[in-house]
């Protein structure tokens, strides 16, 4: 049996943690899942969401938001 995932969030996701993905760290892959469905686990790999910040922090997914 594996350990528990230890989930972490953003501290910029509210009081409540209501607008909330969380992180952590499962088997050598990257999980995710929104604080409110906590049943729906997205599973990808360092690299992958290394990528996928790298794409954040240079403003490509900027309109998402906007």
């Amino acid at each position: 049996m594996s350990a528990p995932t230890t989930w972490q969030k953003s501290s910029f996701s509210g009081g409540n943690g209501e607008n909330c993905i969380e992180v952590g760290r499962q088997a050598g892959q990257i999980v995710m899942r929104e604080s409110d469905e906590p049943g729906h686990v997205i599973t990808t790999s360092r690299a992958k969401l290394a990528a996928f910040i790298q794409g954040i922090k240079a403003g490509e997914f900027d309109h998402f938001v906007s």
